[in-house]
């Protein structure tokens, strides 16, 4: 399956909101998805989560607010939640979805190479013990 962009009811859900905004959350989603392109192009089957993620930052706290006072009511939220950014755990996210980053292995054998011994063999499979000149067993 391909990538699908989330919806605003999707987004609404991921927020547990009963209401919401569609065409600010449509905005967001597509900003976020444009932003998430940055990092993998095109988007990988599951970077919806990503995409919901940072859309929804954005959604609840557009201005980045890090501290607010209502009457006698305070609220002290999370330095850098809010707004429309990529965390690193995204990042990596996006790249682990498109099958980058990761261990991963080099094979240096040539394809042309065969299973056969490098070291002289005769006819009956016995070693040689009789070498020509140039393999150095003199």
């Amino acid at each position: 399956m391909a990538f699908t962009p989330p919806t605003a009811e999707q987004l609404g859900l991921y927020l547990g909101l009963g209401e919401i905004d569609g065409a600010r959350a449509d905005l967001l989603i597509q900003t976020a998805i444009q932003l998430c392109q940055t990092i993998v192009k095109p988007l990988p089957e599951g970077a919806e989560a990503v995409v919901l993620s940072v859309s929804g930052r954005a959604y609840v706290n557009p201005q980045q607010v890090s501290y607010e006072t209502i009457g006698p009511m305070s609220v002290q939220r999370p330095q850098g939640s809010g707004g429309l950014y990529l965390t690193k755990a995204d990042r990596t996210a996006l790249k682990s979805l498109a099958g980058r980053g990761g261990a991963f292995t080099v094979d240096p054998t040539p394809l042309e190479a065969s299973p056969s011994p490098t070291y002289p063999y005769d006819e009956d499979g016995a070693e040689f013990t009789d070498f020509e000149p140039g393999w150095g067993y003199y």
